[in-house]
């Protein structure tokens, strides 16, 4: 596999960490997942967005910037490969969607400046389900916080990823999550071990 750096990406309850896990184990990789449960913002912010989206944004970039920046700094001499469960531009996605126009001004200024400072992924594994396959994902491991989430938010979150991965030359392997398992189905997560052996181009590619 010629990937050093796998980023899985999709909206809330769409699988990331399950896979990211699944992943790194098979591969004896870097294991990176998203430190959500330490931002005391979130659960207030679900409460009161309005009021709490700001600092809830901001805490987020600050941890995710920190996070990859010293876990990729890491060499690991039993590992070339690394795994994460999200991409650092979700920072700026969300934040599209929750913050008044003022707020996102000045956090897409703070974003374009830590942002270069990064390694950005070699391939992206978008997990791309349904909205009632996410409410029932979102049930089923029962965080308290989380059982409110609109399927207007969820649409809104899928459109604003949908819109960066279009414009963006991200490699990009799109996974339809209706049609496969990778927890029940082994032949699934061996299908797509196979596809991660193809060397893609920039652009989107289907499992």
């Amino acid at each position: 596999m010629n990937y050093r750096y796998i980023t899985i990406e999709g909206n809330i309850g769409a699988g990331k960490t399950t896979l990211a896990t699944k992943l790194a184990a098979h591969f004896n990789a870097k294991l990176i997942l998203e430190e959500f449960a330490d931002n005391p913002f979130l659960p207030k912010f679900y409460e009161k967005p309005q009021q709490y989206a700001f600092p809830l944004e901001l805490f987020f970039m600050a941890e995710r910037y920190k996070q990859l920046k010293d876990m990729l700094q890491i060499q690991d001499m039993f590992s070339d490969l690394v795994v994460s469960d999200y991409l650092f531009i979700k920072s700026l996605l969300f934040a599209k969607i929750n913050l008044k126009e003022e707020e996102y001004s000045l956090y897409q200024k703070l974003f374009d400046i830590i942002n270069p400072q990064l390694v950005q992924p070699d391939l992206l594994i978008f997990l791309n389900a349904p909205i009632l396959k996410l409410q029932q994902n979102i049930k089923h491991r029962n965080r308290s916080y989380e059982q409110q989430i609109a399927d207007e938010y969820l649409v809104n979150v899928h459109d604003m990823y949908m819109q960066y991965i279009r414009q963006h030359p991200v490699r990009t392997l799109m996974v339809d999550m209706t049609k496969v398992d990778f927890v029940k189905n082994p032949g699934d997560f061996d299908k797509l071990l196979l596809a991660l052996g193809k060397d893609y181009e920039p652009g989107i590619h289907y499992l």
